[in-house]
């Protein structure tokens, strides 16, 4: 959508086709951020935002300086729809929904006459001296100059990204590499994690030692099956190959306190023990929520009638450790808000400064369908519109 609108506003000298399978435009973009559209970050320091992509920061570099999320920003509003940056530096239409983002897109194609052909699928694309040739799904057959391919990744397939892109590449020569889910929530294997069902933390570490150690830190919510929110994501994302074995048990070790350090914890725990000497131990709510300290107590086979000094040194110092490096077991994965594919195609196969292919011209590419992909907050929106907006540009 970003690459046709910008060629169409670029007075192109030419006829602008943009195929797509879905009934509407923009259906991934309608339904991101839960429906409200995370359109870009609001973080506009260029080093800081490159560090929020585990795979493809280096490429991205320069489309990210040429159409930074500031551009980005401007440009949308440029077009007629208010943004607003919230507290925690996610990018939104003022008007808390996405269509008006996807609205932004109609009335450009409509105005400059791009030819938008919607319920239409490509089911085969060859080259054919100079031009491409590409079959469609009702036989008819197109014929183009040039052709950028944006079909996406494989995560929420109901939208049309269903991955036929990389069999469109490959034709052509390109490699694709290992793909796997990535921004996933995490289903663990506790039975307890049911009772902590919307318990919240705004901060909390996590650890994965997969022969490679990853770590992060931010906020994540229990639910009914594990736990979700930025931090699970980004954990996720970083060990997305790692994790990719839906057969295997791995360990997460949550630290709850992770603004404390051990001797800050021990002196903090000592101090309100000796204070509430007749409180139940249990009742640790200065450090955890209470529901929280039940399962700990559980994990760490203390009996939940104990008070506060009838502690013994061992159970002070294992409930320390366990509120730094609580260990809890993955046993799966399930799609979170914003699910995208990790994987695509090889980054040194394409001009990072044109997103023009290197081994066949006039071919381009944009957004999710390369090997890039980003945390939360709007850094896959932002990548899909800086790339987009990048070979419409160069061609």
């Amino acid at each position: 959508m970003m690459c046709a609108a910008v060629l169409s506003q670029k007075n192109f000298d030419g006829e602008i086709y943009l195929i797509e399978k879905n009934a509407v435009l923009g259906y991934k973009v309608m339904i991101s951020g839960g429906g409200r559209c995370n359109v870009t970050t609001g973080i506009w320091d260029i080093p800081e935002i490159l560090e929020r992509y585990p795979r493809g920061k280096n490429f991205l570099k320069f489309a990210m300086h040429v159409n930074s999320p500031e551009v980005i920003y401007n440009w949308f509003e440029r077009n007629g729809v208010e943004l607003k940056i919230e507290e925690d530096l996610r990018v939104f239409p003022k008007s808390n929904t996405g269509k008006d983002i996807v609205k932004v897109f109609d009335h450009i194609f409509q105005k400059n006459e791009v030819r938008v052909g919607l319920r239409q699928s490509v089911v085969e694309v060859k080259k054919v001296e100079e031009k491409f040739e590409l079959t469609m799904s009702d036989k008819s057959v197109l014929t183009v100059d040039k052709l950028v391919l944006t079909t996406g990744g494989q995560a929420y397939r109901h939208t049309g990204s269903t991955g036929d892109g990389y069999s469109f590449a490959a034709n052509f020569g390109h490699t694709i590499t290992n793909l796997a889910p990535s921004l996933n929530a995490f289903i663990l294997k506790e039975s307890w994690v049911k009772d902590l069902a919307g318990v919240s933390f705004k901060k909390v570490g996590l650890k994965l030692n997969l022969g490679k150690k990853f770590e992060f830190k931010g906020p994540i919510l229990f639910t009914h099956k594990g736990i979700t929110g930025p931090a699970v994501f980004a954990m996720s994302s970083l060990a997305a190959y790692e994790l990719a074995d839906s057969k295997v048990e791995y360990t997460l070790n949550v630290d709850f306190l992770p603004d404390m350090k051990h001797t800050e914890l021990e002196a903090a725990l000592k101090t309100s023990l000796n204070q509430n000497p007749k409180k139940l131990f249990k009742n640790m709510d200065l450090f955890v929520p209470r529901s929280v300290g039940a399962v700990v107590l559980k994990t760490l086979g203390i009996n939940e009638s104990k008070a506060n000094n009838e502690l013994s040194k061992s159970e002070i110092n294992r409930t320390i450790e366990i509120l730094k490096n609580f260990p809890v077991t993955i046993i799966g994965q399930s799609a979170g808000d914003e699910f995208v594919t990790a994987g695509g195609i090889d980054l040194k196969e394409i001009d990072s400064k044109t997103m023009e292919s290197k081994l066949c011209k006039n071919l381009y590419f944009a957004g999710e369908i390369m090997d890039i992909d980003g945390f939360t907050g709007g850094f896959n929106l932002q990548a899909a519109w800086a790339t987009g907006k990048l070979a419409g540009e160069s061609i």
